[in-house]
């Protein structure tokens, strides 16, 4: 085929998926309403990017001046909201059970006498650990609330007795330990979530989008005209169906990274380029994989419900909620077939320090490589198309 024939089928195609795309509106839906959605959704699912108003009980066992002071205390937190107050430990811990409160603070009896008397007293919290980024916010706002607390008595005795109230401190506390969050020292959940969430998200419906575009063709068996406009070059008639879906991908994904880093102002350490340079990376090593899966299965019901399920562990592999090297070894070593693994890594180098090409040149190959493999099962798509064998499959 010479270079004129080829460009002219090259057009063909990807005028007539054109007409396709602007014949049915759920394409328009699909490929742009759904994915400006999820830059829309993850731009605002964090509200202010931290956790605040949890629902919390309290046991009040002992009911003096000092339980209610300590009540009124917590209260002020601004991550917590007393929404109950117990008379027993059993109630509150069924309420936690229920998710009705993710934590409550028990006050036990003869707690004042105690205190004063100069005998051990005790408050115990408890919190629901099983949603862990709850738990944890309870848990570091208990020890916040509660460490200062704990000193008080102490304190205050000492001061009564002519002891400086800095002397006292020093001596409880001889060594300060100072937190520095590094990236992110605001402790906000946008930060570190809502750019790579939107890409996981982003990368199911790439997915979806590329299966159905592919396969539709053999599902409504229209294959033998979708070839003949590409004079049957199954290249051809790949890169030209698939090229105004990158196109749009590409530029949702640039309008996301916009949306991240120049109107919710995440930080980030390099320019806007790499970024956009490397979500066109992505979107492309996504469709790559599409088109490599639905080669393996060309049947439109079956590849659905795979790549749904690529789509999805895609959240879990990234390494974004669970540091990816200390996986169990197999899942570790299957993460790296997820583009959108490769993908965090390469943004994360960008956004957190820009450590340079020598960091992420194994990630970038490896999305290249995804372009590769699909490249080699192009024939057994050709020959799936011409069999028609999975035209009848539902």
């Amino acid at each position: 085929m010479s270079d004129t024939q080829r460009h002219s089928a090259f057009g063909a195609v990807l005028r007539r998926e054109w007409r396709r795309m602007t014949s049915r509106p759920l394409y328009l839906g699909v490929c742009v309403a759904l994915p400006l959605f999820c830059v829309f959704f993850m731009a605002t699912i964090f509200g202010s990017g931290q956790m605040e108003r949890i629902p919390i009980g309290v046991v009040d066992l002992d009911w003096t001046a000092t339980s209610r002071d300590i009540t009124r205390t917590v209260s002020a937190v601004p991550t917590f909201a007393v929404t109950e107050h117990y008379a027993d430990q059993q109630s509150a811990r069924q309420a936690v059970q229920q998710k009705k409160i993710y934590g409550y603070l028990v006050i036990p009896q003869n707690f004042e006498t105690d205190v004063l008397g100069g005998r051990q007293a005790t408050l115990s919290y408890y919190y629901h650990y099983a949603l862990l980024s709850v738990g944890s916010e309870v848990r570091g706002a208990f020890e916040t609330v509660l460490r200062p607390l704990a000193m008080g008595p102490i304190v205050t005795e000492a001061v009564a007795l002519g002891v400086s109230e800095n002397a006292v401190e020093n001596f409880l506390v001889p060594v300060t330990a100072q937190s520095h969050p590094l990236y992110n020292p605001d402790l906000d959940y946008s930060v570190y979530l809502s750019n790579p969430f939107f890409f996981i998200l982003f990368q199911v419906i790439i997915l979806l989008v590329t299966v159905y575009a592919v396969g539709s063709e053999i599902k409504f068996r229209t294959g033998d005209a979708w070839l003949a406009a590409a004079r049957g070059n199954i290249l051809t008639a790949v890169a030209a169906k698939l090229l105004p879906y990158t196109v749009i991908f590409i530029l949702i994904g640039i309008f996301g990274n916009y949306v991240m880093f120049g109107v919710m102002h995440i930080p980030f350490s390099c320019g806007f380029w790499p970024l956009n340079l490397t979500t066109a990376l992505f979107v492309v090593a996504t469709q790559a994989l599409g088109v490599f899966l639905f080669s393996i299965f060309p049947a439109i019901s079956i590849i659905i419900s795979i790549v749904s399920m690529v789509g999805s562990l895609g959240a879990t592999l990234s390494g974004v909620t669970f540091p990816a090297p200390f996986m169990f070894g197999p899942v570790y070593y299957a993460s790296f077939l997820f583009p959108v693994r490769h993908f965090v890594e390469i943004n994360q180098n960008l956004l957190y320090g820009d450590y340079g090409f020598a960091y992420t040149w194994q990630n970038v190959a490896a999305l290249f490589a995804f372009l590769a493999v699909a490249l080699l099962l192009l024939p057994r798509l050709k020959r799936a198309i011409l069999s028609h064998r999975y035209e009848n499959i539902r």
